[in-house]
């Protein structure tokens, strides 16, 4: 979820029927949440009967989810930890697949909604944004990233199209003073980037770039996907919602991939045989959200969900570079 998404009523699961739809939760059955977050896909799966392994790697949705678990009868487990690893916590609790799987990818409202969490471009406070509340800091990577590291990771991650001179203007400022706050930030960004009517806050993308860095937002979600994979039963559901182009371009380049059975073709060449496929498509390429939730629900206007169905075909290796993960070097320190 980007920032310009998040509303005075932040806790409401995007595409909850879609999701709904596409997992058919059932009683009896184990379904993997990836992304717990305050618990909206949770609640609602917990409420078909099925039993839940609720994942996130932020300690706080943890915490806050503990009286869930206390209401929901030893239906729902939950595990503080990254979802790439999704099937290894599955082993940890004796489970060797599972019949579903939901991903809702991004940054939670809840973390947007404290200022303290680093997130927001639109509250002053520490320059965080970490999920886990662990390792490097976005204050870290603005401080002592050079100026072709700065560049390369707003306009790889963030898409940003003025990112060198946001870089530029990043080392100059912090040549007087490190920086400290989300504040600090959002100022050298107006510099370079001025607020016109109608279109985003003039920080969205740097904060956006900054976050999917420090967080390996990407990554993760590529390990995620990986990891479902070998944790699904034949038959089992995989639901993903993302919320901007790199996420979408990385489970729709996956779905692609585990979904064909032959590559190539023509009439001066054969049909090459590939691996089976891993997945059967439940989606008619992306769905978007109705008109009715983006009135009722803006944040909703960005998300995309994908679905597939496991096959009963082994597992396979995910090729990174082909689902389209950019690259982003080792950070060199200092400099200009």
């Amino acid at each position: 979820m980007t920032e310009a998404d998040a509303t005075d009523r932040p806790h409401r699961p995007v595409m909850l029927d879609e999701v709904l739809a596409h997992l058919a939760p059932r009683a009896g059955e184990v379904l993997v949440d990836g992304t717990f977050g305050a618990g909206g896909y949770t609640s609602a799966i917990l409420a078909s009967g099925a039993e839940v392994v609720a994942i996130d790697r932020d300690p706080t949705a943890i915490a806050a989810g503990a009286a869930m678990v206390a209401a929901a009868d030893g239906r729902l487990r939950l595990v503080e930890g990254a979802f790439g690893d999704l099937d290894e916590h599955l082993a940890s609790l004796g489970l060797d697949a599972v019949d579903g799987v939901v991903l809702d990818i991004g940054v939670s409202s809840m973390q947007l909604d404290r200022a303290e969490r680093g997130f927001s471009f639109r509250a002053d406070g520490p320059l965080d944004m970490r999920m886990a509340i662990a390792g490097e800091t976005a204050a870290d990577v603005v401080n002592t990233a050079d100026v072709g590291t700065l560049a390369h990771i707003f306009r790889v991650y963030g898409e940003e199209k003025r990112a060198g001179s946001v870089a530029r203007a990043i080392v100059e400022a912090r040549a007087k003073a490190p920086f400290v706050t989300t504040g600090q930030l959002v100022e050298v960004v107006q510099t370079v980037i001025w607020a016109k009517p109608h279109e985003i806050h003039p920080a969205t993308r740097v904060f956006q770039a900054l976050r999917i860095h420090v967080n390996d937002e990407l990554g993760e979600l590529v390990r995620a996907l990986a990891a479902a994979e070998r944790a699904l039963k034949p038959g089992g559901r995989l639901v993903v919602v993302t919320f901007h182009s790199l996420e979408d371009r990385i489970v729709k380049r996956f779905f692609a991939d585990r979904c064909r059975s032959e590559a190539g073709g023509s009439r001066h060449a054969p049909r090459v045989t590939v691996a089976p496929a891993t997945f059967e498509a439940a989606s008619d390429g992306a769905e978007a959200a109705s008109e009715g939730e983006i009135a009722d629900n803006p944040r909703a206007r960005s998300a995309k969900l994908r679905a597939g169905r496991r096959t009963a075909a082994p597992a396979r290796d995910v090729d990174a570079a082909a689902l389209g993960l950019p690259r982003v070097d080792p950070m060199k320190r200092g400099g200009r």
